[in-house]
């Protein structure tokens, strides 16, 4: 079955850019011109992916991500951007962005990661245990400490991974392989950044689970200690 993509744009000419190379992926293709449509289309709980420009009229991408995400955890979120500024994409990915790419960019560079994205799929168990955590792959849910966490699908999937090598040292560019995909370009810095946000999470609910640094090499989990 063909993956849904919700494409947000408010450029005409990139909207139908995007929407005629997508279709020639081989994914459906829904197109609309600013957030407030976006959403409207949202309201069907039938996509997979969104690809949203940020500088939308109306409501901003960042904003429209931010009501997606809340919406439809299991949507994988991709950010247009025309700035390669720090601040810019810490605010998408705060929002919920799993990804971003930033304009002028190559098509066959959207396409990479989007296929990234899309090999996120759960495969064998459904459910993973480790301490108190307790994660459903195909629903994407998580129970920590007694209450729900609520994770972006990226940070879901590097929890997932860290989870799998319970207590092992998981390298940087191992997580990137295996959350990004290989052979897509993301700098090293964003798996830190990631880190912390799962850390963050974690500890607001109390997690018998904590993220390990070992410096210079990556990051494992382990059981809280009491």
């Amino acid at each position: 079955m063909s993956l849904r993509i919700l494409v947000v744009d408010d450029e005409a000419e990139m909207g139908a850019l995007l929407t005629r190379g997508l279709v020639g992926e081989g994914y459906v293709v829904d197109l609309a011109a600013d957030g407030i449509e976006g959403m409207s289309l949202a309201a069907q709980p039938s996509y997979d992916i969104a690809v949203l420009d940020v500088m939308l009229p109306g409501m901003s991408g960042f904003e429209l991500c931010r009501r997606l995400r809340e919406q439809n955890r299991g949507i994988a979120i991709l950010l247009l951007t025309a700035r390669d500024a720090v601040d810019d994409r810490v605010r998408g990915l705060d929002a919920g962005a799993d990804d971003y790419v930033t304009k002028p960019f190559s098509f066959a560079e959207l396409a990479a990661r989007l296929r990234a994205l899309s090999r996120r799929d759960s495969i064998g168990s459904a459910t993973l245990e480790v301490g108190g955590l307790r994660m459903n792959l195909h629903r994407r849910e998580i129970a920590a400490g007694g209450h729900e966490l609520r994770l972006s699908r990226t940070e879901f999937d590097l929890l997932r991974v860290l989870a799998e090598h319970e207590s092992q040292v998981m390298p940087r560019a191992e997580i990137m392989d295996a959350v990004w995909g290989s052979g897509t370009y993301i700098d090293h810095n964003i798996v830190d950044q990631y880190v912390s946000y799962v850390r963050k999470k974690l500890d607001a609910v109390g997690s018998p689970v904590r993220i390990v640094t070992e410096r210079g090499v990556g990051f494992r989990l382990d059981a809280a200690k009491p």
